[in-house]
């Protein structure tokens, strides 16, 4: 399997679905056109990050984590290369900063054996997520996979620093279809420049719209499930035309800061043709559909969407919201604070 067994970078042109507003990657999704890997890509520095939290110069180990799961999912917070059998196998961890990555990976089950078989989840078959350990740098992409397995993520070109790839999906083990979130550690040697992660608020704007955070059962506490709601607005006018992204009107990742535990927020409500799905198990990207909220039926959404919020630990978490507007994917940032 020379495919997998060989992985560098690539000076592709890959752009990530989303980005944070500190210093991230624009929107756009990531181009999958498969690109041959070669070993004579861009030279990886010998220079490790330096000045990242967790970290001292010269050091290559990134901070470590402590880790338990994502309500629903099995492999912890995300911080578990394998659980259950299940692991997720990266063909490299280091790549050269202000390039674009290649990232290819396998899912292996009994006997190390690539898994093959996977159910859509909200869109897509397959999330990758990247993060830096200041919690910016944010990508999530779709990759695709090949027949033996193996999977490609096009991820735009990182920054220096230590980084932490998040791969969510949901595939059939004993006969149970179990979802999954496995990560890999991510090298990008290099001088970093730590970024302050802003302080806890309840709005933020991105590309002119602006979005507000709210608890409709109070202020949310770790360990303990309750909704939350984002009210989107432009030019003080509330927005009634959010359009479907990724089976809903909106996708939400949290990240919580230090040791980078990883945490999905899923929409009270998917689109599907014809109506608003209140499971999980809808997919489709249904041109017609009612809102999040229960308003209109041309597939469009909002003001307001409502998340199943379960953030299992105290502190600051970084979260990232992605919708479509305009006929463009949007990418806004907050800092939210778990008591």
């Amino acid at each position: 399997m020379v495919g997998f067994a060989v992985a560098a970078l690539v000076a592709v042109a890959a752009a990530a679905c989303g980005a944070d507003t500190t210093g991230a990657t624009g929107p756009g999704h990531a181009s999958q056109a498969h690109v041959p890997v070669t070993a004579t890509s861009p030279a990886q520095p010998a220079d490790q990050p330096a000045g990242m939290p967790g970290s001292r110069p010269g050091t290559s180990a990134p901070p470590t984590p402590a880790g338990l799961g994502r309500p629903g999912a099995t492999g912890g917070e995300g911080l578990a290369a394998g659980v259950g059998g299940v692991t997720l196998v990266p063909a490299a961890t280091r790549f050269a900063a202000n390039w674009p990555v290649e990232l290819r990976f396998q899912v292996r089950g009994a006997g190390g054996r690539a898994i093959t078989r996977f159910v859509q989840e909200q869109g897509a078959t397959m999330h990758l997520y990247l993060i830096r350990s200041d919690l910016v740098g944010f990508q999530h992409v779709h990759p695709t996979m090949a027949t033996d397995g193996t999977w490609t993520a096009n991820l735009a070109a990182p920054a220096s620093g230590f980084y932490r790839a998040y791969a969510s999906f949901t595939t059939p083990v004993d006969g149970r279809v179990m979802p999954f979130v496995l990560s890999t550690p991510i090298t990008i040697p290099g001088a970093a420049v730590p970024t302050p992660v802003p302080a806890p608020t309840t709005t933020t704007t991105v590309d002119g719209y602006t979005l507000r955070l709210s608890m409709p059962r109070g202020p949310l506490r770790a360990g303990m499930a309750g909704p939350l709601a984002v009210t989107v607005s432009r030019d003080g006018r509330p927005v009634t035309d959010l359009q479907p992204y990724l089976a809903s009107y909106a996708h939400l990742s949290a990240f919580h800061q230090g040791d980078l535990a990883f945490a999905h927020l899923h929409p009270t409500g998917s689109v599907v043709a014809g109506s608003v799905a209140t499971g999980r198990g809808a997919t489709g990207h249904g041109a017609t559909g009612h809102g999040a909220t229960g308003h209109g039926a041309t597939g469009h959404g909002g003001p307001t969407l409502t998340f199943d919020a379960h953030l299992p630990r105290a502190g600051a978490w970084r979260l990232y919201l992605q919708f479509r507007a305009g006929g463009h994917p949007h990418t806004a940032a907050v800092t939210l604070a778990v008591p």
